[in-house]
């Protein structure tokens, strides 16, 4: 065997795939081996294979066949068998990409066209590829089956969680125009903690300390952002305040929340079935949850009506409820709310429904992804009343952006506002004195 194919055994290449494998001189024949790959996916995609061939002999047959006149000793072409077997019974050309840790997201956007995210900066990988788009849809459906979901012309759109906790989004022709999309948001296999949101600058400890008491005082909680920016994540931590003594129930759509305490119920919507029946809503669950003698009450994303009997929970004494919505500010998710609750088609005057999120919420915590790719919690208000007939907020902690460096990452400042704040005095109440530094009279 080569020297350059034994150092391919003991160090493999970050992102070593069967397109690129030529690359390193494992194989020399780029084009062979290209043209090989292609045949085999290509006939897989036409059913081209009789149904009583075993795909492992099928796969040996072509290698004997189109490698007739290469002297490949059994390591060789092993290996060569292994990352064709890799693309045909694993998940094609991204395998490598959802193996990789440093990396949080692939988005697929077409046969060339593959990006992924790594400390949230979007960076085109060159080394992946996809022969055509029969080849990404055939990909896509190798991921879902195993999860009972489907993808083709009559349902070209599927969100699904994998086995590990990442959460996959693909829609294909004719909804998308440009081709088959796919986009995988890859699931933290280790944590994060409040500790690690500080060493990355998303929060100062005093915010730290701030949202600790808060959630450990049973206030209630908003937590706003973008696509994208770690509202999920951010809610996973806050989470680990809660105390073991209380019986937690969680509802979301796809299941990301990993809750550490011992006494947690795990809810999950379900999409309706093919008989267009057995459809079960983020309402329904929050309705149901309420009748499960809940400590803790915690939504993944309010988007829709459910957000009414959140926020009835709310003021009915399910003190410390948690959850996210899509917002730019805190003002924004104010607003995002009332239609949310005018969706219900209760005929509210708006002033009621402002007066009943005063009255619901304590906090709104607004978290921004920076133009460097860094997370950081932008604003942390209180939500105080309803004056002049507007839900009136104060924002206790702030980061302002100064500018830009010449490494092209974000400069600026955190401050707080040393005035107390309302929600001190509920937070004394519950014996809390964490704080008492921060906020002196």
């Amino acid at each position: 065997m080569s020297k350059k194919l034994v150092e391919a055994f003991d160090v493999k290449p970050k992102n070593v795939t069967v397109q690129n494998i030529a690359d390193y001189d494992i194989f020399p024949d780029k084009a062979l081996l290209d043209s090989l790959r292609s045949k085999i996916i290509q006939d897989l995609i036409d059913n081209n294979i009789p149904d009583d061939v075993v795909l492992e002999k099928y796969i040996n047959d072509e290698i004997n066949e189109n490698l007739v006149g290469y002297d490949l000793d059994y390591l060789e072409r092993n290996h060569i068998f292994n990352l064709i077997q890799n693309e045909v019974n694993g998940y094609g050309p991204i395998t490598d990409l959802l193996k990789d840790n440093a990396i949080t997201e692939i988005m697929v956007n077409g046969t060339n066209d593959i990006y992924v995210e790594i400390d949230g900066k979007l960076i085109k990988d060159e080394t992946v590829s996809f022969i055509n788009e029969e080849h990404i849809i055939r990909t896509i459906q190798r991921i879902v089956q195993p999860l009972g979901r489907t993808i083709d012309a009559a349902n070209p759109m599927v969100d699904a969680r994998l086995r590990d906790g990442s959460r996959l989004n693909a829609i294909i022709p004719p909804l998308s125009l440009k081709g088959p999309v796919l986009t995988i948001r890859k699931f933290a296999k280790e944590l994060e903690n409040v500790e690690d949101l500080l060493v990355k600058g998303t929060l100062t400890a005093e915010m730290a300390r701030f949202l600790e008491a808060c959630v450990q005082a049973k206030l209630n909680i908003i937590i706003s952002g973008g696509t994208g920016t770690g509202k999920t994540t951010l809610l996973n931590i806050l989470s680990s305040f809660i105390g073991e003594d209380e019986r937690i129930i969680t509802i979301e759509d796809a299941a990301e929340l990993r809750l550490q305490q011992s006494h947690v119920i795990s809810l999950e919507t379900r999409l309706v079935n093919y008989e267009g029946e057995g459809e079960v809503t983020i309402r329904d669950l929050v309705r149901n949850s309420l009748r499960m003698r809940p400590d803790r009450i915690i939504v993944g994303e309010v988007r829709g009506k459910e957000a009414f009997d959140m926020l009835q929970a709310m003021n009915t004494g399910h003190e410390g409820s948690i959850t996210t919505l899509h917002s730019n500010s805190p003002e924004d998710a104010v607003s995002r709310l009332e239609t949310m609750l005018l969706m219900n088609d209760m005929e509210l005057p708006v002033s009621a429904v402002r007066g009943y999120i005063a009255n619901a919420i304590d906090i709104i915590i607004q978290i921004d992804r920076m133009s460097d790719g860094r997370r950081r919690i932008t604003s942390i208000c209180e939500v105080v009343d309803l004056k002049d007939l507007k839900v009136e907020m104060k924002e206790i902690f702030a980061f302002t952006q100064k500018g830009i460096a010449d490494d092209n990452s974000v400069i600026g400042e955190f401050s707080f506002s040393k005035k107390v704040p309302l929600v001190y005095d509920k937070i004394k109440r519950k014996g809390i004195n964490t704080i008492d530094d921060l906020f002196k009279k």
